[in-house]
C-alpha cells in the first residue's frame, strides 16, 4: 500500500463514473454517499519484558449508502473498481424501492483543519519503538523495588477518508491518531495492586515518544498502584461523592451522553426523549460536546458524512437545549445535522456518536467542595462501568478513590463502585468546580457493535447522595 496521499477518485475510479453510479443509487431517496477509506494501523505491546503483541494493519474500501426515510441501503466492498461499485448500487438501492423522496441538501464546506498532517506510522521505525517500550519497562522497575510488572503500549494510526455528495462535492479528510500507555503491578507483603496512565491524540507519535511524557506517564501509573496498596475496603451505603476533573467525566459520557443522541431519542428510548426545553440537571450545570478541539481524540473535522465538525451545546444551566444528530435522524427530527455522524470503518453506516464531550467549569473551588462532604467519597480515577439507556442506570468501579470524613481526606479506598442513574445524578450536583480538565486522551465507545475515539472531561463536581458499592 502506498504511503502517498490517498486520491482514489485519481487512482481507482473515474470521479464522473463513480458520481454518475452515486446518484443513480440515490434516485428518488432522501440522502447519501460514497465513502471511501484507507487506513493504516500500529499497535505494539510490550508486556513483561516480552513482545506480546506486534501487529500492522492495511485496508482500504468503500461504503455506499442510500436513505429513504427511516430505512439505509448499505453495501460495501474492501475492492475499489467501478465493478464492485455497480454491484453495490444494486444493494443500496433496495431501501429506496420506487422513490419519491427529496435528496436533502449536502452538507457546508469547511476550509478548517482540526489537527497536524501527519503519519503516526511512519515516525519511528518498528525497532526504534520496541526499543522505547524496553527503555519504559526499565524506567519502571528502577523507580520502585515492588514493581513486578509492567506492561507498555504504543499505537499509531492513519485514517484516510473521500466522501463524495450525490451534488458532486468532494470532502476529504486525513486523520492521524498516536497513543503510548503504562500500566504497573507492585508487590508488598504479597498484596498486588495496579496502576496505569496513558495518553494520545490527533497528533505527531513523536511527542509521546519524547522521554518527558513517558516517563511522566510511568511515574503516574506507578503512584496510583502505590495509592492502591495502601487502600482499605471501599464502604457501601448512600454517601455524597466529589468526582474529580478529567477523566471522571466518562461517567457523564456514558450516562448522560448515550442519552443525548439523536436517534435514542428521536425512538423514545433514551430516558431524555421529549424532555426538550425543561430542566433536567441542577442549575449551573452545562454539557458541551465538541468536535472541533484541535489535536483532541475525539475531534474531527468533518465528521462520516461530510458535515463540519461543532461545538454544540446539549445542556445550558440544567435545560435540555440540544441533541447530537446525524444527517438521517436530524432531518426525521426536522432540525439541523450537529457534524455526530460517524462509522467505525467503510464497513459500516453512519449513526449519531459523541465525539469530546464535557462539562463547563463552574465558580466552586474543588477544595471547597470536598470540605462540604461530612461522610463520602472522592473519586479521582474510574475504570469500566455498564450503563442502560432506556432509563440511564450506570454502575462504575473507580481506580482511585478516598475516604472523606468532616470535609478531610483520609485513607484510599479499593473497590468502590457508583450505583445511579443519570437523570436523576445530574439532579443531584450540588456544585461545580472551576477546574475543567479533559482526559489525556484514552477513549473509546461503542455502540451498535462499532467502536470510535472519543474524548471526556469535567470540572470538580459534588454530587449528592450516589449509591457506593463496596466492600467494608
Amino acid at each position: 500500500m502506498s504511503d502517498a496521499p490517498f486520491r482514489p477518485f485519481d487512482t481507482h475510479f473515474d470521479r464522473d463514473a463513480a458520481l454518475a453510479h452515486l446518484q443513480e443509487a440515490t434516485r428518488g431517496a432522501d440522502d447519501g454517499e460514497l465513502f471511501v477509506e484507507r487506513r493504516r494501523s500500529e499497535a505494539l505491546v510490550l508486556d513483561d519484558g516480552h513482545v506480546k503483541t506486534a501487529s500492522y494493519d492495511a485496508s482500504e474500501g468503500f461504503g455506499l449508502r442510500a436513505v429513504r426515510g427511516e430505512t439505509a441501503g448499505y453495501a460495501h466492498s474492501t475492492t475499489l473498481d467501478e465493478t464492485a461499485l455497480k454491484r453495490a448500487v444494486a444493494t443500496a438501492r433496495l431501501a429506496v424501492g420506487d422513490g419519491g423522496g427529496t435528496l436533502a441538501e449536502g452538507p457546508r464546506g469547511t476550509n478548517e483543519r482540526l489537527y497536524s498532517d501527519v503519519d503516526p506510522v511512519s515516525e519511528a521505525s518498528f525497532p526504534a519503538k520496541i526499543d522505547l517500550l524496553r527503555q519504559i519497562d526499565a524506567f519502571c522497575r528502577d523507580l520502585d523495588p515492588r514493581v513486578v510488572q509492567v506492561t507498555a503500549s504504543l499505537a499509531a494510526s492513519l485514517q484516510e477518508v473521500s466522501i463524495l455528495r450525490p451534488d458532486g462535492a468532494l470532502v476529504q479528510d486525513a486523520r492521524p491518531m498516536s497513543r503510548i500507555n503504562v500500566s504497573v503491578i507492585v508487590e508488598e507483603n504479597g498484596r498486588r495492586e495496579a496502576g496505569s496512565m496513558g495518553g494520545g491524540g490527533r497528533a505527531s507519535l513523536l511527542g509521546l515518544i519524547a522521554p518527558e511524557h513517558w516517563q511522566g506517564a510511568a511515574r503516574e501509573a506507578l503512584r496510583i498502584a502505590l495509592v492502591n496498596l495502601q487502600a482499605e475496603p471501599a464502604p457501601a451505603g448512600v454517601l455524597d461523592v466529589v468526582l474529580g476533573p478529567g477523566w471522571p467525566g466518562i461517567l457523564l459520557h456514558e450516562a448522560i451522553g448515550h442519552g443525548l443522541e439523536g436517534d435514542f431519542n428521536r425512538k423514545g428510548a433514551s430516558a431524555f426523549a421529549g424532555l426538550m426545553g425543561q430542566q433536567i440537571a441542577a442549575k449551573g450545570v452545562t454539557v458541551l460536546d465538541d468536535g472541533t478541539i484541535p489535536d483532541r481524540r475525539g475531534s474531527i473535522t468533518v465528521d462520516d458524512e461530510g458535515t463540519p465538525s461543532a461545538r454544540n451545546v446539549l445542556i445550558e444551566d440544567g435545560i435540555l437545549v440540544g441533541y447530537m444528530q446525524d444527517r438521517q435522524n436530524a432531518r426525521l427530527m426536522g432540525v439541523e445535522p450537529t457534524g455526530n455522524g460517524r462509522r467505525e470503518s467503510y464497513a459500516h453506516a453512519p449513526m449519531p456518536r459523541m465525539t469530546n464531550t464535557f462539562m463547563q467549569p463552574g465558580a466552586a473551588d474543588p477544595k471547597d467542595l470536598v470540605a462540604d462532604l461530612a461522610d463520602g467519597i472522592y473519586a479521582v480515577g474510574f475504570g469500566g462501568g455498564q450503563v442502560d439507556i432506556t432509563n440511564g442506570k450506570f454502575v462504575f468501579s473507580c481506580t482511585e478513590a478516598y475516604r472523606v470524613k468532616d470535609g478531610r481526606i483520609g485513607a484510599p479506598v479499593k473497590g468502590a463502585t457508583l450505583i445511579g442513574d443519570g437523570a436523576t445524578a445530574l439532579q443531584k450536583i450540588r456544585g461545580v468546580g472551576n477546574d475543567l480538565a479533559l482526559d489525556p486522551g484514552i477513549g473509546n465507545c461503542g455502540k451498535a457493535g462499532q467502536w470510535v475515539p472519543v474524548g471526556v472531561g469535567q470540572p470538580s463536581l459534588l454530587i449528592g447522595g450516589l449509591t457506593v458499592g463496596g466492600s467494608a
